[in-house]
């Protein structure tokens, strides 16, 4: 296993599965037993998820200074997520199970990661486990940011993940990690983290 962690904010994109698309056929039948595996590898922080279904799992190709080496790509839910580290080594120790002994694991930065490459199976796991999934896709195109007065609600309120109502109040425009902002429902009380669309 080569424990480099590559920054390549400059590479070409990989291909992003869009919702309900599956995992691209690949001719070698090596890199589809790398998908294979790459399917089980979950997402540290939120474990009922994989890197896959996140979206993190950003390509499995032939490295193309070594093509005997396998080349893993993923791109952070946003930049200087700490639980990237912990998502290689995870890569690394399945990979290493596995019996492929020989992977590169690159971290891409462009384009950046958006909620829009959450899978519809893991929005509806996200909302099983207490997370209200991000609500809508992200608009097209180049965004402008705007910047809102501190205390002005949401446009849209997520959903309760517990009951289902749409009464809800954030606490929090940071929740257990900065990716998600803390909730509370008014009717049934429960706090719960909602996924920012980004």
């Amino acid at each position: 296993m080569i424990p480099a962690k590559h920054l390549e904010p400059h590479a070409a994109p990989a291909h992003v599965l869009s919702p309900g698309e599956t995992l691209p056929m690949r001719d070698d039948a090596l890199l589809a037993q790398v998908w294979t595996v790459l399917e089980t590898v979950p997402d540290p922080e939120i474990p009922v998820v994989s890197i896959r279904e996140l979206g993190i799992l950003r390509d499995v190709r032939r490295a193309a200074d070594k093509p005997e080496l396998i080349e893993v790509v993923i791109t952070p839910t946003y930049s200087g997520c700490p639980a990237m580290g912990q998502i290689s080594e995870d890569i690394g120790l399945a990979l290493s199970a596995a019996g492929i002994p020989q992977a590169r694991i690159t971290t891409v930065l462009s384009p950046a990661w958006t909620t829009d490459w959450i899978t519809p199976e893991a929005r509806e796991k996200l909302r099983i486990y207490g997370i209200a999934p991000p609500q809508g896709d992200r608009p097209a195109g180049v965004q402008a940011i705007r910047f809102m007065t501190r205390n002005r609600p949401p446009v849209d309120q997520p959903p309760c993940p517990h009951c289902g109502s749409v009464h809800t109040e954030r606490l929090a425009q940071f929740g257990s990690t900065a990716c998600k902002a803390l909730y509370r429902c008014l009717d049934c009380r429960e706090p719960f983290d909602y996924f920012k669309p980004y």
